[in-house]
């Protein structure tokens, strides 16, 4: 990701439900050397914000609805959720909650764009978003899986003004120039109970280790460590709870 902060319309955040808080620290803590700070106030919700070198990288929440899989959700920065969410509706997507405030750290919502992949907005007030990207451990890249490119791609481009090649082979999602994410087109292969999803990808220093670590802490190998041509070295893996992620060599390049 050439993006090296959170910029508007950019991702800022990544954020997993989970069903065990506890199981999900030693995780990811384990994996990625993050050093997880729950939220101390009844309000939070056991709202865990997970930190590297001292800088905020993740989130790790319960699930706060009975509804709410358990799954990693991306979150992108907006200068005003309120007209963000108009946005959304009028080009064809839904919002499913929110806009909220978040005490003084910021206003956010939850929406679904017309594809079916569930997104969250999120207007910054105290709190930017992440502290850190690229670097191992934290946030570095983001995909769409989605089984409808060119609607997806009209959608996006529209609420926030991404550029993307949905005729390139590997279609990029780019703002003000820097690249930040891709689309891939679900096909025969993907199940088709698996919707389409947004799916964040970590950097790590060697994706070979964080595959056997994965196994190692009762997760699953999706997709075998695989290097892509004129790109990084890749895995998607699964934690044991069931959320879904991807990890790529911090040096390489996307």
């Amino acid at each position: 990701m050439k993006l090296h902060e959170p910029v508007p319309g950019g991702p800022c955040w990544a954020e997993l439900g989970t069903t065990d808080l506890g199981a999900a620290r030693r995780f990811y803590t384990k994996l990625f050397g993050w050093r997880p700070e729950t939220d101390p106030r009844q309000q939070a919700g056991g709202y865990t914000i997970a930190r590297l070198d001292g800088r905020a990288v993740a989130a790790l929440t319960p699930l706060y609805q009975r509804e709410q899989p358990v799954a990693w959700n991306v979150s992108f920065a907006v200068g005003d959720a309120d007209a963000a969410v108009r946005q959304v509706t009028a080009a064809g997507g839904a919002v499913t909650q929110g806009p909220t405030d978040v005490f003084e750290s910021g206003r956010f919502a939850v929406a679904v764009d017309p594809t079916g992949a569930l997104f969250q907005l999120w207007q910054p007030g105290t709190f930017p978003g992440a502290g850190l990207f690229n670097a191992p451990g934290s946030l570095g890249w983001v995909e769409l899986l989605t089984r409808e490119p060119g609607r997806a791609a009209d959608f996006y481009t529209t609420v926030f003004g991404w550029s993307v090649d949905v005729a390139a082979r590997c279609p990029r999602w780019g703002i003000g120039g820097a690249d930040f994410g891709g689309m891939v087109t679900m096909d025969e292969k993907f199940p088709h109970e698996v919707p389409a999803h947004w799916l964040p990808y970590f950097a790590v220093a060697d994706v070979n280790t964080a595959a056997v670590d994965t196994t190692d802490g009762g997760g699953t190998v999706l997709m075998e460590p695989t290097s892509v041509p004129d790109g990084p070295r890749l895995a998607v893996l699964r934690d044991p709870q069931g959320a879904m992620f991807g990890v790529y060599r911090a040096d390489g390049e996307r």
